[in-house]
């Protein structure tokens, strides 16, 4: 339920940073709903709505979806029940005009930001390893598959160190600027991802009761 807590939340990580999970966890404590834009823009499509069908065009182009489309569907989303008290947004904005357009339709009370460094990421990623009979993701490391399967388990093409990298380096380059721009608002908290799941999880928790 919500704690009374008003204003949405913005939510980033780099790939791999276990994002997922505390959402879940803010999702939990505050009652906001979580908002992805690319669920909302499929559902649009799929519904036929006129916004929908608009983005639909750019997408069978091969264009990018215009942010003017996008804020479209998060003001319509924001007029419903659920987020009454804000919304959590996972993976928006991902630039400053996206978030100057974001500010002017809901108010942003907190941005969340869980930074781990670099090297930690590949390993988290390049460890992973899937059985291609089951879908189960193991982790040379961290989860190691049974001796018996080992010699059947496969790497994902997306998570070689190279593609992981490259990733990172996008994700940096793209955040980086819109952190700068929420740290300059005073709204921009940064947590310590490389703990364990509870730890950070605790962090998160400490991050939002301070609002």
């Amino acid at each position: 339920m919500s704690d009374g807590m008003e204003g949405s939340i913005v939510l980033f990580g780099p790939p791999g940073a276990g994002k997922g999970t505390q959402a879940s966890v803010i999702v939990e404590m505050t009652g906001k709903p979580q908002v992805s834009t690319g669920d909302m823009l499929r559902s649009a499509v799929s519904m036929e709505t006129d916004l929908g069908k608009e983005a639909k065009t750019f997408m069978e182009a091969g264009k990018l979806v215009p942010d003017s489309i996008i804020i479209g569907l998060i003001e319509k989303r924001l007029t419903e029940e659920d987020a009454s008290d804000g919304v959590l947004f996972d993976g928006f904005p991902r630039t400053i005009p996206q978030a100057e357009a974001l500010s002017r339709i809901t108010l942003v009370s907190s941005v969340i930001s869980i930074e781990v460094p670099d090297d930690d990421i590949v390993e988290r990623i390049v460890g992973r390893r899937m059985d291609p009979e089951t879908g189960e993701i193991y982790h040379v490391s961290f989860n190691p598959a049974p001796t018996e399967i080992v010699g059947r388990l496969v790497q994902r093409k997306d998570d070689t160190e190279e593609t992981v990298r490259s990733r990172l380096e996008a994700y940096h380059d793209q955040t980086k600027p819109l952190g700068d721009w929420y740290s300059s608002l005073g709204i921009l908290v940064t947590i310590d991802g490389s703990g364990s799941i509870e730890e950070v999880g605790k962090a998160v928790s400490k991050a939002i009761n301070q609002e």
